[in-house]
């Protein structure tokens, strides 16, 4: 395994059925769908295989039953896999023991659910502490670091109110530092945000970005939105009925969708937050008396200058030109060829 993969998986399926190890061995290990539907069994995740690295935000989207949040459970061994291969830090995760995952799961992962899952008769400072309590972390060191975790999340002042006295973002916040308390080494957000309202979410947004800046997570985060996925995410990976359809930068999945169902996702993507120079630019090298343009600019953030020159703008990469920019290529970058 490459030294910067946290996690591995490989031709991972869960079925839901009468006896699904049974049926996948009597199928080769790989049935159709339409033996599947024959047997009656549901194919919630269907050979599904990708990598993790070390402090990525890889965003897993699809639509509701699309296999998204199952993934992530298994991944998690929240529930077993009916078959496949998964590694965690090297180590054969569905081959572990039961003694071994619980110590994983209290040591290396945290977990942050839609609902919150905060305990309503523990005040804020008793929820963030209740992981370290079932590591066996003493009273005093335990409150210390949750009274940490809670000025982390910018909720210092809060520590004695219980969840019922909070707003919605205010409990995700609680939920936040209570699994960043056990300083997981991986992070796993199933549509943390989904359930508050559009404000809140855009600054819990915010917020999860200012936190990755910080603690340099790696992070698995499931979501059905779009333009949250590209906001955060390094990479994302994109299912239906149970397979990852592709998986790419945002970049290379608004340029290059993999198939229809991936285009009508990207189809309203804010190119300009997403598309960088390089994907837009034109071979042809220039020389103007303008500084050069960084490739790894995003576009918006030089539509102005590219679209009031008269003249193509040379692009440069670690201080070597290597193509150039006009308002042809700007405009088919923010719009799209029909642009033109």
């Amino acid at each position: 395994m490459s030294s910067d993969v946290k996690i591995r998986c490989k031709n991972l399926w869960k079925l839901f059925g009468p006896n699904p190890a049974r049926f996948l061995q009597d199928h080769d290990g790989n049935p159709s769908a339409e033996a599947l539907e024959e047997g009656g069994y549901i194919g919630a995740v269907q050979d599904v295989s990708f990598d993790v690295h070390d402090g990525e935000i890889l965003v897993i989207m699809g639509l509701s039953g699309s296999g998204k949040s199952t993934l992530i459970r298994c991944i998690s061994r929240l529930n077993d896999p009916t078959s496949g291969e998964m590694d965690f830090d090297g180590k054969d995760l569905l081959n572990a023991t039961a003694a071994e995952l619980i110590e994983i799961r209290r040591h290396k992962m945290g977990m942050v659910f839609q609902n919150f899952g905060l305990l309503p008769n523990r005040d804020v400072l008793s929820n963030v502490t209740f992981p370290l309590e079932m590591q066996g972390m003493g009273r005093e060191a335990r409150e210390a670091k949750a009274r940490e975790m809670v000025e982390l999340v910018g909720l210092t002042g809060r520590e004695a109110n219980f969840p019922g006295e909070l707003s919605g973002g205010q409990q995700q916040r609680v939920g936040i530092a209570r699994s960043l308390a056990v300083d997981p080494d991986v992070w796993f957000l199933d549509e943390p945000f989904s359930a508050l309202d559009p404000l809140i979410r855009a600054e819990m947004q915010d917020e999860f970005m200012r936190l990755q800046k910080v603690l340099k997570k790696t992070i698995v985060f499931i979501t059905h939105d779009f333009e949250e996925a590209v906001k955060l995410a390094d990479r994302i990976g994109i299912m239906k009925g149970g397979r990852m359809v592709q998986m790419g930068t945002p970049e290379d999945i608004v340029l290059n969708p993999a198939t229809d169902y991936v285009a009508e996702f990207a189809r309203n993507a804010p190119h300009e937050r997403i598309i960088t120079l390089r994907a837009i630019m034109s071979s042809d090298r220039v020389v103007t008396d303008v500084p050069p343009l960084n490739a790894r600019d995003l576009i918006g953030d030089v539509a102005r200058q590219v679209l009031s020159s008269e003249t193509p703008i040379a692009v440069a990469h670690r201080g070597k030109i290597v193509g150039s920019v006009g308002r042809v290529q700007m405009l088919d970058g923010l719009y799209g060829p029909e642009a033109q």
